[in-house]
């Protein structure tokens, strides 16, 4: 896992934090999705919740230690987002 590898994971579901938190010991978890993303190596969406289709990607850059989205549920527009300068990746698609 990431977290056997070294990594400091950080979490935010705006639906599951509680949940979340039980099944995932040694994950951080925070209030919103920005504390999620701040100082983050990547940002890896998991969950497709309205709150996280409106993320404002100048925030999200600013806010990441590095430009990198990996989409696991094909939310966004990988081309939109190669355009506003992230490394991004998704799965089932290009």
């Amino acid at each position: 896992t990431l977290l056997d590898a070294g990594a400091q994971v950080v979490a935010y579901d705006p639906e599951g934090m509680e949940a979340a938190a039980a099944i995932l010991p040694g994950v951080t978890m925070v209030e919103n999705t920005y504390d999620a993303i701040e100082g983050a190596d990547a940002v890896v969406l998991v969950t497709e919740w309205d709150a996280f289709r409106a993320l404002d990607f100048n925030r999200v850059k600013r806010l990441a230690k590095a430009p990198v989205i990996v989409d696991l549920r094909n939310v966004y527009d990988p081309a939109e987002l190669r355009a506003a300068g992230f490394a991004y990746t998704s799965v089932g698609r290009p």
